[in-house]
């Protein structure tokens, strides 16, 4: 059983059909009962010998059955490269568009991401987890939340599972992860942001640098890169990106890249954080200097990170925190959290958050908090990255933004 690839009639008693299922594809060849009304993409069933072709093996038809008709008149073509429609149509058309293989190899690709992400935690003594994604407030900024009555109530949809990340930490589990969809309320229209993504979680207990956690990622990233060599090489070398390679990833501290920025480039960076623009510069630099693609960022101001990232210990206005640049563009943010339950209170109040709304978040840290640190990859972006997609949309299966709520 499968799917109508193509259909070759050679005069009026014989027939060729390549016939794709989600193992691969194989010729038929029909000689008696020709079927009249079939159409490409139709669902069929066959019974026959198999037998050795002139390439490979084929099935010489016995018997076929029409299970679903398609239409005559299709979306687009799929059995080809490039899909002839505009992104647009091809997400209003996305079940069907994964017909092609391209586009199907994308997805097999990030669920071995995935998986991978999964396998590598869980040897390394992690327990998955699954939190609330109706929640009472923001975790991140309250500006940017997608907000609804909850029986008379306001609820938020999660923008991340970090407070539960952290209470679970606190709980003893120690080390969890989380794969999960997060939302953010943002008026982005980018060919990066999406308003709901995936996102890959981890917090660990017991850490006191943001180095362990660096290393941690870095093991984690590349155990993902070689199972997709492994298991993906099919998939990666129809998308011409094998094999995937990512080694030693260096690092700087966000002063040190601004500077950088300037003097190669004579770029500067205005805002408190790096700009679209300076992570493809620095890419290109750890590119040519180390012969990278990625960048660890450190010490970014205490300005562009939430209320719970851990200050520097010798400079109050900077933290201990990173982002992992990887091809220009950042798929992780991550860093120490404050422990202590006086001074995660007095950074939380002085992010104008009200003590009593995240009681159930703060009462963990009077019981003994560890110390600990995590960080959050976007699974759409680190896919589209890895791929060399341009639109973080063709890496999502079916994308929420500004304009689409369906599919």
């Amino acid at each position: 059983m499968g799917f109508v690839k193509r259909i070759r009639k050679v005069g009026s008693k014989l027939m060729f059909i390549v016939l794709s299922d989600y193992s691969g594809t194989v010729q038929l060849v029909v000689s008696n009962n020709l079927p009249k009304s079939l159409t490409q993409e139709s669902s069929i069933e066959v019974l026959g010998q198999v037998v050795e072709g002139k390439y490979d093996l084929e099935i010489h038809v016995e018997q076929l059955n029409i299970l679903s008709l398609a239409s005559s008149e299709l979306p687009f073509e799929v059995n080809c490269a490039d899909i002839q429609a505009n992104l647009a149509k091809i997400l209003n058309y996305r079940a069907f568009s994964l017909r092609n293989e391209h586009i199907a190899a994308i997805f097999k690709v990030q669920s071995t991401i995935t998986a991978g992400f999964s396998e590598y935690l869980i040897s390394k003594g992690f327990t998955s987890i699954k939190s609330p994604k109706l929640v009472a407030g923001a975790t991140e900024t309250g500006a940017s939340v997608f907000s609804m009555n909850y029986f008379g109530k306001t609820a938020c949809l999660a923008q991340s599972p970090q407070f539960y990340k952290q209470m679970m930490v606190g709980s003893g589990l120690e080390r969890v992860f989380e794969v999960g969809p997060v939302f953010r309320a943002e008026s982005h229209n980018t060919s990066r942001h999406i308003n709901e993504y995936t996102s890959l979680d981890l917090e660990i207990g017991f850490i006191t640098s943001i180095k362990q956690l660096m290393s941690l990622e870095q093991e984690l990233l590349n155990y993902i890169v070689n199972k997709l060599n492994k298991e993906r090489e099919y998939e990666l070398k129809l998308l011409s990106v094998y094999p995937l390679r990512l080694g030693e990833i260096p690092n700087l501290t966000l002063s040190e890249a601004r500077k950088i920025l300037k003097k190669e480039y004579n770029y500067e960076i205005m805002a408190i954080d790096i700009d679209p623009k300076g992570e493809k510069l620095i890419c290109n630099y750890v590119k040519e200097k180390y012969n990278s693609n990625a960048i660890f960022l450190t010490e970014y101001p205490t300005e562009a990170r939430p209320f719970y990232t851990m200050p520097h210990n010798a400079n109050n206005t900077l933290t201990q925190s990173f982002d992992l640049i990887y091809n220009g563009v950042e798929i992780t943010t991550g860093g120490l959290r404050i422990h202590n339950y006086e001074q995660l209170l007095k950074s939380a109040t002085k992010a104008g958050l009200n003590a009593t709304e995240i009681e159930h978040y703060l009462t963990m840290f009077n019981l003994g908090m560890p110390p600990h640190g995590g960080f959050a990859i976007g699974l759409e972006r680190l896919t589209a990255q890895l791929l060399g997609i341009e639109n973080i949309k063709q890496a999502t299966l079916f994308p929420r933004d500004q304009q689409r709520l369906v599919p």
